[in-house]
């Protein structure tokens, strides 16, 4: 009997490390001719921000998303339940409940039999069945690499929905989870990451941010974002230009996840943390002996990652609290926002 195939290795990159450098999407979006104006469309493609939000009426708002990326694990139901814990996220970092999704399934299938696919399937159903919605439909292709995520619909309240952009000076900002997804997935493919790496691995993935859908009842929260393929430091920088400030991260602050520490000092990082560094370093302000390695944590990209939340500091513990309530145990107050230039200042 032959080994089965490690899906790793039928894809170039894995994850939200997939994802188009910053830079590279910052052009393609720029050459794209001006849309129309519709007055619905509360959130477009204008700010970066995590989904589009089109009002339905004064009560309701749809948000729409999608999120699809090759495996960053070889086993097919944890590579679709990560996919579609991802894909949902979005959806959560808008403030909004998921009620709908759809599959988006790309397989090779002289590569992969029927089995192998639907165990995949059946990982991201698990998870939209633990968010409570169903996947209702979907389509596939016959692709050179297998890909998976979904298309995800949520409902918001018009006047609660939460963007990157909404940060106010003097704003703490709380990241959720712990930082390390892209080191951990690096050493699962070079074969260097024990079970407890994996482990801590699989639990950050796959833990649904549903923390989300809980913050437009709290009292101080400005601005949301999750933090995914660009890493902290470019999903700040996004909500740094969106608020018209300076974000002020604390380099020794975020969390970061069981083996990842060992693993960065030992040189283990992906190409997407040098992408996203080459993209937006020039609007990041350093400190004199900052390690490359923790550098490189800051630039590292979370598949599922935590929220990065903007709130008042007056209200920063009720967040703390609601977030450990929620099982977001790793979440620090990791910097703030401050009046200044649209740029990212390491501290």
């Amino acid at each position: 009997m032959t080994d089965p195939i490690r899906l790793t290795s039928l894809a170039h990159g894995g994850g939200c490390g997939c994802k188009l450098a910053p830079a590279v999407l910052r052009e393609i979006l720029a050459a794209m001719p001006a849309a129309a104006a519709f007055p619905n469309l509360m959130v477009g493609t204008e700010t970066s921000d995590d989904a589009a939000v089109w009002r339905l009426n004064d009560s309701q708002a749809l948000v729409a998303t999608t999120d699809f990326f090759m495996p960053v694990v070889d086993d097919p139901f944890d590579f679709g339940r990560i996919a579609a814990t991802n894909a949902l996220s979005d959806v959560y970092a808008m403030g909004a409940t998921p009620i709908l999704a759809l599959a988006i399934v790309g397989m090779p299938v002289a590569q992969l039999s029927a089995d192998v696919i639907g165990r995949i399937l059946a990982g991201g159903a698990t998870v939209c069945a633990a968010a409570g919605v169903p996947v209702a439909g979907g389509h596939s292709i016959d692709s050179v690499e297998p890909i998976y995520g979904l298309v995800a619909l949520g409902l918001v309240h018009p006047d609660k929905v939460l963007t990157n952009r909404g940060g106010r000076a003097g704003d703490v900002l709380i990241l959720t989870k712990a930082l390390g997804v892209g080191v951990l997935s690096a050493a699962f493919k070079q074969e260097r990451l024990d079970a407890a790496g994996y482990a801590a691995l699989i639990a950050s993935t796959t833990q649904l941010n549903v923390l989300g859908a809980d913050l437009p009842g709290v009292a101080g929260v400005h601005a949301v974002t999750d933090v995914t393929g660009f890493g902290l430091l470019g999903h700040a920088l996004e909500m740094a230009r969106g608020a018209g400030l300076t974000v002020e991260i604390e380099a020794m602050a975020p969390a970061l996840l069981d083996g990842v520490e060992a693993l960065a000092r030992d040189g283990v990082r992906t190409g997407a943390s040098g992408r996203n560094w080459a993209s937006y370093g020039g609007a990041v302000r350093e400190p004199a002996g900052l390690p490359d390695w923790r550098r490189d944590l800051l630039t590292d990209p979370q598949t599922s990652g935590g929220l990065l939340i903007a709130v008042g500091a007056d209200q920063a513990q009720a967040v703390l609290d609601l977030a450990v309530a929620r099982s977001f145990d790793f979440s620090r107050v990791v910097g703030r926002l401050v009046e200044g230039p649209a740029e990212i200042r390491l501290v």
